[in-house]
């Protein structure tokens, strides 16, 4: 369904959009009415693709009724077939969106999930790749910083006493939080101690993902309206050219509307038996 809703971004870039699963022609043909799905969606009955794609899920008994499953991600092909990236995840709970995929990609899009937060130091904006979410779905948490003039921090890995920018993350049985992704950073040389250290100014992107947790650790954590939220801290010492000032914590806070797991089944004559 994800894929429906941004198909129309991917087709922007070049690419077009098609799923294959070992579902036989009339299950596909069944959900696809259901959900409003109009890609492709193509049956690998037999498996056979799946095998060449080594991507048969072999913990599966053979003689279990869902044998032939394959393990789930996306694929990026060119227009001569070649794979040129894959999305996969260890748990077959676990799933990138689709819109994540986009944003590894190709980067970020300006999206609807953003807000901002500014102290005398710096200017913060927060995104994301989603704005929606399931349980198991993979997301992209983005911090975008832009330090005012003559200011810098501290980057992570500086020693000597100096205290480096960190995204903390809550704990929470909603969500898991990946590792950041810190960019490349700058040595300063600071004359007056005689010292070099790695610092950011200017822009920066900070970028993480967050795996949503499974339903039966969700549940307890939506409201009516199941919305879930992601907080986080993100801690700096903000340096200018006369004084290091004292260390700031700024709040963190993303919310995602939780979509319910589409648990529906085929009518009985359509199942594997």
């Amino acid at each position: 369904m994800e894929l429906e809703h941004e198909k129309e971004k991917f087709a922007r870039r070049g690419l077009h959009v098609c799923s294959i699963s070992y579902d036989s022609v009339a299950v596909l043909e069944h959900f696809a009415d259901r959900a409003g799905i109009h890609y492709p969606m193509l049956s690998d009955a037999d498996s056979k693709i799946i095998r060449a794609f080594g991507i048969l899920n072999e913990s599966v008994p053979k003689d279990n009724f869902v044998y032939g499953v394959p393990h789930p991600g996306t694929y990026i092909l060119d227009e001569n077939g070649a794979v040129r990236a894959k999305y996969f995840e260890d748990d077959y709970r676990d799933r990138y969106t689709a819109a994540n995929v986009l944003w590894r990609q190709f980067g970020p899009e300006a999206g609807p999930l953003r807000s901002a937060a500014e102290t005398p130091h710096l200017k913060l904006s927060l995104s994301a790749s989603d704005s929606e979410a399931r349980p198991g779905t993979r997301l992209t948490l983005a911090l975008e910083i832009e330090l005012k003039p003559k200011m810098h921090v501290y980057a992570p890995g500086v020693e000597g006493g100096y205290i480096p920018i960190a995204w903390n993350m809550a704990d929470s049985k909603g969500w898991r939080a990946g590792q950041v992704a810190w960019p490349a950073s700058k040595k300063l040389h600071l004359p007056v101690i005689h010292e070099t250290v790695p610092v950011y100014e200017g822009k920066l992107r900070l970028t993480r993902d967050i795996t949503i947790g499974q339903n039966r650790d969700l549940a307890p954590l939506l409201g009516a309206d199941r919305k879930l939220a992601v907080e986080g801290t993100f801690r700096y010492q903000a340096c200018d050219d006369r004084e290091c000032y004292p260390p700031q914590n700024v709040p963190l806070r993303w919310t995602f509307h939780v979509n319910a797991l589409d648990s529906q089944r085929v009518p009985a004559e359509l199942q594997r038996k």
